[in-house]
């Protein structure tokens, strides 16, 4: 019998990584695809499937929607009700991928036409459970349709954030001119994929006005303020991200492109729902317990994505390409140079990434791996009872940053725990050259304190506590 939580999921995924592609054919969409708004898309999504859900569950209460209960109901009535959820709510986060949703709906045996709200029909429940949640979601701060900002751009910015730094190209060497605000985030400016010159701003800094799920408020879990520019830890952490770049080894180069989950991929909240989707497998899982799983994963990782933004923009930190230009110009340095590791100047160093994708575009502290993964791995091993995982990856083909090694095919990377995979995405960004220590282990513990507080809140909803 299908899994419409595993089925959804599936659809969402590939929607998302088709939208990323460099050549899709509307390329506004794009808009839709960064970590936070992802995490937002696929936490709207499990809601609105375990709403309908929980309407013919004897216990669980809805977050939004209100219907007499309907426990006597059959498992192709969950279904249905549940895909339809589904289905609405698809179309409504990634309008331009429709044809795949309709393709779902039409391989489950369900038509593509139903509008109904009649009570006593399952179709009917799902309409009502995506049309609840959307209409929760349509104000709640992301300004997913436009409306807050004059050029009606979705998910644009209504803040007036600027960086105070100018922005440099990745390609060229910057000079100190370049670079006011040394401790601060700087735009980059690269070639894509089209060979297209890009320079994006920073990715949602409204974030910390989204409404979360369980947070109290989007600083709850702020860390306390990274390094100064002034210390010696400052210079530390910049010479030891180069230090590591220098001395990669082919694991941990592999390491750095599969967690790196750049434009064309499900962004790190999707890779958590593909490991969600192994552990369904993996435990044989029922559509009533894959409901409330992927509810509370979801909506944990859409909690990690509010309170790391925040602290993204209440710090505004600096990325390491900025920090190593600044404080090794002049000097020659090991480092990047697009095709190996060698004698560089430090003013060009470059992280170990594609150059149509340097560095994501949005402050350092802390890292959004971090928190998304810890919030992840949390939500897993509680929802499971364990801390077993047992997943692995190996590498099919050349690595995309360093296609000449020949040595990546064939490396295997093997997590026996969640944990362990969540302290491996973390480390990923060091080893990439994107983060420094310090935003990785306090992104960990946000991510951490954040799955804990989310999965208590989940829990409460299906256990009719809330």
């Amino acid at each position: 019998m299908s899994n419409p939580s595993v089925t959804w999921a599936e659809a969402a995924l590939k929607a998302i990584r088709h939208i990323g592609e460099s050549n899709h054919p509307d390329p506004k969409q794009r808009a839709r695809i960064g970590p936070p708004m992802v995490a937002r898309s696929l936490a709207i999504l499990h809601t609105a499937i375990y709403d309908a859900w929980a309407i013919y569950d004897p216990q669980a209460l809805p977050t939004q929607l209100r219907l007499p209960r309907k426990s006597n109901g059959s498992d192709p009535q969950r279904i249905r009700a549940m895909s339809q959820a589904a289905y609405q709510v698809l179309k409504n986060q990634f309008p331009s991928e429709t044809t795949i949703f309709d393709a779902t709906m039409t391989g489950l045996g369900f038509p593509t036409t139903s509008s109904t709200e009649d009570v006593n029909l399952p179709e009917g429940v799902g309409n009502l459970a995506a049309k609840a949640v959307l209409s929760v979601a349509a104000d709640d701060g992301a300004n997913q349709r436009g409306n807050l900002t004059e050029s009606g751009n979705i998910y644009a910015d209504y803040t007036g954030y600027a960086s105070v730094n100018p922005p440099i190209v990745t390609m060229l060497p910057t000079i100190p001119a370049d670079i006011p605000h040394p401790d601060r985030w700087q735009p980059l400016g690269y070639t894509d994929a089209a060979q297209v010159l890009r320079v994006p701003s920073f990715i949602a800094p409204q974030w910390e006005n989204v409404r979360p799920f369980a947070l109290t408020s989007a600083g709850q879990f702020r860390p306390n303020l990274p390094v100064a520019l002034t210390s010696q830890s400052f210079l530390d952490q910049a010479r030891h991200v180069i230090e590591m770049q220098e001395q990669l080894e082919t694991k941990q180069k592999v390491i750095a492109e599969y967690w790196a989950d750049g434009p064309s991929s499900e962004l790190p909240p999707g890779h958590w729902e593909v490991f969600a989707i192994f552990i369904s497998n993996r435990d044989a899982h029922t559509l009533h317990q894959d409901a409330k799983l992927f509810f509370a994963l979801a909506n944990a990782i859409h909690d990690a994505a509010i309170a790391t933004w925040e602290a993204k923009r209440f710090y505004d930190y600096v990325r390491p390409v900025t920090a190593i230009r600044h404080l090794f110009r002049g000097k020659k340095i090991k480092g990047w140079n697009g095709s190996s590791v060698t004698t560089i100047n430090g003013e060009a160093w470059r992280p170990y990434q594609v150059a149509t994708f340097p560095t994501p575009p949005f402050p350092e502290f802390t890292s959004g791996h971090s928190g998304f993964s810890m919030a992840a791995a949390e939500v897993l091993k509680r929802f499971t009872g364990s801390d077993s995982f047992g997943a692995s990856y190996t590498q099919p083909v050349p690595l995309r940053v360093e296609p000449n090694l020949a040595a990546a095919v064939g490396v295997t990377l093997r997590w026996d725990t969640f944990t362990e995979a969540a302290l491996e995405a973390g480390e990923s960004r060091l080893y990439g050259g994107i983060h420094f220590y310090e935003g990785n282990v306090s992104g960990l513990s946000l991510g951490r304190n954040v799955g804990v507080q989310s999965y208590e809140k989940a829990q409460g909803y299906w256990s009719g506590r809330i």
